[in-house]
């Protein structure tokens, strides 16, 4: 009996200035559906780099799609209660774990990239793509709307009027549209080697103060402009007191900009 392969896979390494980086590539056969045994498989994942976070990470497939979408067996005969359930469940395990992370979380799409894994993309801080990549939430073809926070992040990045349109049409839409709208932050031709730079980039900066910026937005997110101000001294003030803070001032002073090496503490 063969035993069955994991249809993610987590990697760790280090930068050459000794930063960790996690990879997490979808790895579900050509179209990479989000079967059971994906989200699983991620969920897991996400709960080993939550409680050991690395200083940058990178969420990337291979296989000749990003992902087809959700396995549609997943949602035959659930009742009302079973699918609140199931969404409940994808946002707590999936989509606010990634959000939650300390650290950059970078998304590269090459190719078709749909429903569950457009939402995940839209949960990470940046998104690349390569110019033939297409992005569509197209769970109208089964009487459903995207429910794994990707109607409500695309309205953030794009405006509502976009989002309304983009699931409500179930089109499929280009990296360079998705570009111009300010969902996609660039378009690559080789995005998983621009990706993979741009991660190693993060992780070698200054960890803490990128966590700082991701609650002050979060802060905006949930609050807006007053409530990202009234959270700011404080988070920010907390950066004087870590290692990376303090090295970087001496080394400005001594050695001008661009001279620090970080630590992540």
């Amino acid at each position: 009996m063969t035993a069955s392969v994991k249809p993610t896979r987590l990697e760790r390494s280090s930068t050459d200035a000794g930063a960790e980086v996690a990879v997490l590539t979808f790895a579900n056969g050509d179209l990479n559906l989000f079967d059971q045994a994906m989200f699983d498989s991620l969920t897991a994942d996400l709960a080993e780099l939550t409680s050991r976070p690395p200083r940058a990470l990178l969420l990337r497939s291979e296989g000749r799609v990003v992902s087809g979408g959700v396995d549609v067996h997943l949602f035959d005969g659930l009742s009302t209660e079973q699918g609140t359930e199931l969404w409940q469940t994808l946002f707590a395990e999936i989509i606010h774990r990634i959000e939650a992370l300390p650290c950059p979380v970078v998304y590269a799409a090459h190719g078709l990239t749909l429903t569950a894994a457009f939402e995940i993309a839209l949960a990470c801080d940046i998104i690349l793509a390569a110019p033939k990549a297409k992005f569509g939430l197209v769970e109208t073809v089964v009487g459903l709307t995207p429910s794994m926070g990707g109607p409500q992040r695309l309205a953030e990045r794009a405006g509502s009027g976009r989002a309304r349109e983009f699931v409500m049409t179930g089109d499929l839409y280009d990296a360079e549209t998705m570009r111009s709208w300010g969902v996609v932050n660039a378009v690559h031709d080789d995005v998983d080697t621009a990706a993979r730079a741009l991660t190693g980039r993060l992780a070698d900066g200054p960890t803490r103060a990128h966590h700082a910026t991701k609650r002050i937005i979060e802060a905006w997110r949930s609050g807006g402009v007053a409530h990202a101000d009234s959270v700011t001294p404080e988070v920010s003030g907390a950066l004087f007191g870590t290692e990376d803070l303090r090295g970087a001032v001496r080394s400005f002073l001594e050695a001008g900009p661009g001279k620090a090496r970080y630590a992540g503490r």
